[in-house]
């Protein structure tokens, strides 16, 4: 076992390390925040508007309106890695890894809106009238040839295995170590009701899930903010060093690692855009999959709706978090059993407990790391599940929905070291094939993109405007009815399908 945990921990530090996916993350951003314009700062308040207060696009096709997608895809990326994951990066690489966060999600925002419009822009109809896409089908639709073929392929494995690392046993880990902590609850117990309550949101589908996480996400988000806010108001005082501590380390490389000594600023870098696109998923291709279901009437609606959730999770849920733990000083705190630094799973509650009063810190992280998780393991259900349709069809999602459900148990009471492990690799991999793609097809997107925000650059059209502007353009009339020129038809979907 010590062996096999040796060569994960050799072969996740390869995947997630400074030759391997945090430049090509990186890389492929940037590239499409030039070829886009930077429309993830001049949209960002349009894309907001319609998502978080207009929330639908009345009349148009999709199994979930667009803001259920967004709270749906949020709802997967606000977990764990907004507590565990950022004090994680913090312990390591120092306040400076919070920039580097911060960079990953602002160039992340043009990753996470390419694939929600590739997702919408090439999905199809499953057996049951649901709408279906992701990578598993844009990489191979959208890349004509064995090499998109390949690249779907490997996504669906890869995302497949990762649904029950990332997406299942390590929140329903999280969830059963803290309540058995702050309550006394055995885990056992937490892991039964745990099992109980996903099974019964999912057998629902993706409007079960996509009712669940609108009501839950802004409650969560709101809740925990809330106590953050507090916390950054009562060390008002405090904020402005962290801030400067936080721009200044990122470039010199100041670690509570090792004795406070200067560490190699590529470790500050490695942690901070790891543990970013950890939190915000942004380049994984996760996202574009909730994006898929949305009523949207066109892929750039939907695609600027879902980049919100990386501005949302990342410069809102992980700065408060990452804040907090800087300004009450808990990042470089030790352990009084032990001497040594405190561990990172812990950081996060003794900075809330330290900055709240009475038990209120202990619990706003308890709860909120429980409403996190389990909202995380709803939405990474149907993640796995559009998977397994891509690869077995549809009459594995069932079965698969309950076997999920089932595995959280075995997750919330079994050592998970090696799922984590696991979980770190398999999450790297989903990114791969998807950011090759993204490179691939970013002439599409920035193309199709030009044209719709040139005609509708506060988003307010209407579907008798989009579709003036839009008629004659190549592929539009096949995307309305559901089908995709030369692909969905040949996977049984489309015009033939059921109604949804």
């Amino acid at each position: 076992m010590t062996q096999l945990l040796d060569i994960l921990d050799q072969i996740s530090s390869f995947v997630w390390g400074p030759f391997f996916l945090i430049p090509l993350l990186l890389g492929v951003g940037l590239y499409l925040t030039f070829r886009l314009g930077g429309l993830q700062f001049t949209k960002l308040l349009p894309a907001l508007k319609l998502g978080i207060i207009k929330r639908n696009d009345p009349g148009s096709e999709g199994d979930i309106s667009q803001f259920q997608a967004l709270t749906t895809a949020l709802a997967a990326t606000i977990g764990t890695g907004n507590i565990v994951g950022v004090a994680t990066a913090l312990a390591i690489g120092g306040p400076g890894a919070l920039f580097w966060m911060w960079v990953t999600g602002l160039v992340g925002m043009a990753s996470k809106y390419a694939e929600a419009y590739l997702g919408v822009r090439f999905r199809g109809t499953d057996a049951a009238g649901e709408k279906s896409g992701g990578p598993q089908y844009y990489l191979s639709r959208g890349i004509k040839g064995p090499v998109g073929k390949i690249l779907a392929f490997a996504f669906a494995i890869f995302a497949v295995i990762a649904c029950f690392g990332i997406g299942n046993m390590t929140q329903g880990n999280a969830i059963a170590s803290n309540v058995e902590s702050s309550w006394n609850i055995p885990i056992w117990v937490t892991g039964l009701i745990l099992t109980v309550c996903v099974m019964l949101v999912l057998v629902g589908g993706i409007k079960s899930i996509g009712r669940v996480t609108a009501g839950l996400v802004p409650v969560m988000v709101i809740f925990y903010v809330l106590g953050a806010i507090y916390i950054l108001l009562a060390n008002l005082d405090a904020l402005p060093g962290a801030l400067a501590q936080v721009f200044t380390d990122a470039f010199t490389g100041t670690s509570a690692a090792g004795g406070f000594a200067g560490s190699a600023i590529i470790i500050v870098i490695q942690y901070g855009v790891a543990r970013g696109m950890f939190s915000n998923e942004s380049g994984l291709g996760s996202a574009a999959i909730a994006a898929a279901a949305a009523q949207t009437s066109h892929p750039v609606r939907q695609g600027l709706v879902s980049m919100t959730q990386t501005f949302i999770d990342t410069i809102i849920v992980v700065s408060f978090t990452g804040l907090v733990i800087v300004t009450t000083g808990t990042w470089s705190h030790t352990d009084p059993n032990t001497g040594e630094q405190l561990d990172a799973s812990l950081m996060t509650g003794e900075a809330f407990s330290n900055g709240l009063p009475g038990q209120w810190g202990h619990w706003v992280v308890t709860i909120g790391l429980v409403l996190f998780a389990f909202s995380t393991m709803l939405s990474w259900s149907y993640y796995g599940e559009r998977n397994i349709e891509r690869l077995f069809g549809r009459r594995l999602v069932m079965p698969f929905r309950v076997f999920f459900s089932l595995i959280v148990f075995v997750g919330a009471t079994a050592e998970l070291e090696v799922v984590w492990l696991f979980s770190d690799i398999f999450n790297g991999l989903m990114a791969l094939p998807n950011l090759i793609g993204l490179a691939i097809l970013s002439g599409l997107i920035a193309r199709e993109t030009k044209h719709y925000l040139k005609h509708d650059p506060k988003l307010e059209a209407d579907a008798d405007q989009i579709e003036a502007f839009m008629a004659g353009r190549p592929g539009w009339d096949e995307w309305k009815s559901g089908d995709v020129i030369g692909s969905s038809h040949n996977y049984g979907v489309g015009k033939n399908a059921p109604p949804s």
